[in-house]
């Protein structure tokens, strides 16, 4: 998702059909992941000795209500106090943190992940006519935690047992790079998109998500996975991404591309 947006031309593409099927698949993939993360997170260290149902459907059906809650809350109290105040940038702005962070403490109260309410704070405003604004009020927060995420996720790879797992990961990233791109061409192509947005779309979304990151540090303090798997998950999420990324940038319409004809803000 980080990839994705961060290379998607925010005024070129956001808004035609290449930006919206892009950003549709992105969000499929991160509520698959978010439900892995509930069940995960929500079984503790049972999985090694056994899943207790009540654990993993309760945190399931909670996710639901605070989707809908949220959405009740932006409807007649977010969006009205925007509407109210919206001459006061400052205001939509502190406005903006605090519901994320907000929603962000909720989730968390309820036995969900911070993360899992930010995204959650973040989709019940993404309809709204505010969106686009608060995403770009936003950016430059964005852009700097960007950056501590990926230096964090650096601070936190096992050296240790990467020599071991090297060989592996480095065949994993490269037969991902190399299928992502031609099984999202093929399904594409299956509901009539054209060649060139099929591939075009395949090759921006050809690295691994970051959320395979969060999924392997919530399967670890699960007992659901071992240090040198959890290892093996992060060298190869980071391969595919810097990889991805190069791929994108010297290839297709990016706002950093290398190439004048294809840099596009």
């Amino acid at each position: 998702t980080i990839i994705g947006i961060k290379l998607l031309p925010t005024t070129v593409l956001h808004h035609k059909h290449l930006g919206e099927v892009l950003v549709a698949l992105l969000l499929l993939q991160d509520i698959l992941a978010i439900v892995l993360m509930v069940i995960l997170q929500s079984s503790g260290g049972e999985l090694a000795s056994g899943i207790n149902l009540t654990t993993i459907v309760m945190p399931l059906a909670l996710l639901p209500a605070l989707g809908g809650g949220c959405w009740v809350i932006v409807r007649f109290v977010f969006l009205p106090l925007v509407q109210r105040f919206d001459r006061y940038h400052e205001y939509i702005f502190l406005l903006s943190i605090g519901w994320c962070l907000g929603v962000a403490e909720a989730a968390a109260l309820l036995g969900l992940s911070a993360e899992i309410g930010a995204f959650i704070a973040g989709v019940t405003v993404a309809t709204s006519p505010i969106a686009q604004y608060i995403a770009i009020s936003l950016k430059p927060l964005r852009d700097f935690f960007l950056v501590i995420f990926f230096f964090s996720v650096g601070a936190q790879l096992d050296l240790t047992t990467l020599p071991e797992v090297a060989v592996v990961s480095i065949l994993l990233a490269l037969s991902l790079l190399a299928l992502k791109p031609v099984i999202y061409h093929w399904l594409l192509r299956g509901v009539s998109e054209s060649p060139s947005l099929s591939w075009n779309l395949g090759f921006r979304l050809g690295q691994c998500s970051e959320f395979a990151l969060l999924i392997g540090v919530v399967a670890v303090e699960a007992n659901a996975l071992s240090a040198k798997a959890n290892t093996l998950i992060q060298a190869t999420t980071i391969l595919t991404l810097l990889i991805s990324s190069y791929i994108v940038v010297l290839n297709f319409p990016t706002p950093i591309a290398i190439k004048e004809a294809l840099r596009r803000d």
